[in-house]
């Protein structure tokens, strides 16, 4: 298991350590580049990643990480197109301002509690379906 150390940039340019948690197996069942991905998302999760914090270049953390470029390009270009991560061009990837997740979830939310309540369903019944579709 490789375990590597992260140092981003913040838009103040203050370096910030965010210490050594970003970990991939080469023998998991689940790709370098999903690792890479859920691992990033985790952190801009849970705070270690906040918003305008500077990731690597895609090869500083491919070498970091003993990755290929294009894995760590992939995963970069798909926390991208989730909205994750914002590329400001030669000044590099960024964490987004805002979650996506977040406001996406929070409007789906909104609707379905709107459309439980006018089929006329309270708070238990409508979470019995939102238990049994994550099953």
């Amino acid at each position: 298991m490789h375990t590597t150390k992260l140092a981003g940039l913040c838009d103040t340019g203050h370096v910030t350590d965010l210490g050594e948690w970003v970990q991939v197996d080469p023998r998991a069942a689940r790709p370098l580049f999903d690792q890479l991905r859920t691992q990033i998302i985790e952190g801009i999760r849970d705070g270690r990643l906040s918003p305008g914090t500077r990731l690597p270049t895609v090869r500083e953390l491919a070498v970091q990480t003993a990755m290929a470029v294009n894995t760590v390009a992939r995963a970069y270009r798909e926390l991208e197109t989730a909205g994750l991560v914002e590329t400001r061009g030669r000044f590099g990837t960024f964490v987004a301002r805002a979650e996506p997740a977040d406001t996406a979830m929070a409007s789906a939310a909104h609707a379905y509690v709107e459309t439980a309540r006018a089929l006329g369903l309270n708070k238990a019944a409508a979470l019995r379906y939102v238990d049994a579709a994550f099953g």
